[in-house]
């Protein structure tokens, strides 16, 4: 099963191809990044829509500059969370004035967003929110706090799930807000310190934050709504270009393989092969559920199968190392944390993958639920 792409989809390639060519630089800081490509009008493809200062296209040509950007080594996104969840959520269920004000900055890569969802109580039980937000006059009052919220330390916005009727449970009276940032006092971001020495993930503190009325998508008490329509937004044609830069990643674990001989290990080898196996077939997922499969379990899938899977590569790129994949450079001082190589990196960052976005287990238990029709889980009643 595979894309068949036009005359017309080769000659965007083209153009993205070059224009790629044209201004990656490594140098660049992720910020101006998200500028350039606003400027370019690549932020936003995928919106359906146009007027926001984005240019539009096809699934075909989505999927194009998602392999193209893949393959260009330009720098990682900081502003996906703003394009390819908060923009499709605003598109779906914003009103008017909503779009109008938080979709040009986004296109143009000027606002930054995370995502509010996660808590100590509550990580992949979002319906276990605890947040509270109350009405003020023109403002909802904030207090709670969130966790594992990726980039919240460069970002200007955040659109948090918070209970706005504290007389309900579970999945009623919850709340989509849109919430600023730049809120001294009232907003705290605590970098989370990972197993690689970064800290991508952050602690979010809300200590009486306001979001404005009119800042609520769906109305208020349809934050439930809103948080699963954005859920499924989560893994689309991006799911494609991650899926070549994991195929980067396994051709350097099978060269470093034949490089130092573990090739030769009959249990390393077919391990290999099965990841190069399971790579395909997680494309062909991708493009079932990309060409309208209507399977309402698929995203749950497609989690299953890469986390695990990423999970499983980062193994692998220590065992065919072995003892050297334990040891750090030589010039290190003890006076601080050595840097990890793309191995150790790998291996440690991935131990996360089954866990964030979602665990094995709440994609399990929505694949149970959802598409088998088994029984819920007696907690989850409402």
């Amino acid at each position: 099963m595979e894309f068949g792409f036009t005359e017309e989809d080769e000659a965007f390639r083209g153009e993205a191809r070059a224009w790629l060519a044209a201004h990656v630089d490594p140098g660049t800081d992720r910020r101006t990044w998200e500028r350039t490509l606003g400027k370019a009008g690549w932020i936003g493809l995928g919106w359906g829509e146009a007027g926001y200062g984005n240019r539009t296209a096809g699934l075909t040509r989505q999927v194009v500059w998602a392999e193209e950007y893949a393959r260009s080594a330009a720098p990682p996104r900081s502003g996906h969370i703003g394009e390819n969840l908060l923009g499709p959520t605003l598109l779906a269920h914003g009103t008017r004035e909503q779009k109008a004000r938080f979709l040009p900055p986004v296109a143009a890569g000027e606002e930054l967003w995370c995502q509010g969802y996660s808590e100590p109580d509550a990580g992949s039980d979002l319906a276990g929110v605890r947040t509270a937000a109350v009405r003020e006059g023109a403002y909802y009052r904030i207090t709670g706090q969130k966790i594992w919220t990726s980039l919240a330390h460069e970002a200007d916005w955040c659109f948090v799930l918070a209970r706005t009727d504290p007389d309900t449970r579970r999945h009623r009276g919850l709340s989509f807000l849109l919430v600023p940032m730049d809120q001294p006092g009232r907003v705290e971001v605590r970098p989370i310190r990972q197993l690689t020495g970064t800290s991508e993930f952050n602690e979010v503190f809300f200590d009486g934050a306001r979001a404005r009325v009119e800042h609520v998508v769906g109305g208020e008490g349809h934050g439930w709504r809103v948080a699963m329509s954005l859920l499924g937004f989560e893994r689309g044609v991006s799911t494609l270009a991650q899926q070549i830069g994991f195929a980067e990643e396994l051709a350097a674990v099978v060269r470093t393989a034949v490089a130092t001989g573990a090739a030769g290990d009959p249990v390393l080898r077919a391990a290999l092969v099965r990841q190069w196996a399971e790579l395909r077939a997680m494309r062909w997922n991708a493009l079932r559920t990309l060409g309208g499969s209507g399977d309402p379990g698929a995203p749950s899938v497609a989690k299953l199968l890469w986390g695990g899977w990423h999970q499983r590569l980062g193994e692998l790129a220590v065992r065919v190392r072995g003892a050297g994949a334990a040891v750090g450079p030589a010039d290190w001082s003890a006076a601080a944390p050595y840097p990890l190589d793309a191995d150790q990196h790998l291996f440690l960052f991935s131990r996360a993958d089954t866990i964030y976005g979602g665990s094995d287990q709440i994609q399990r238990t929505i694949i149970a639920e959802r598409v088998l029709g088994l029984p819920g889980d007696p907690k989850g009643a409402v």
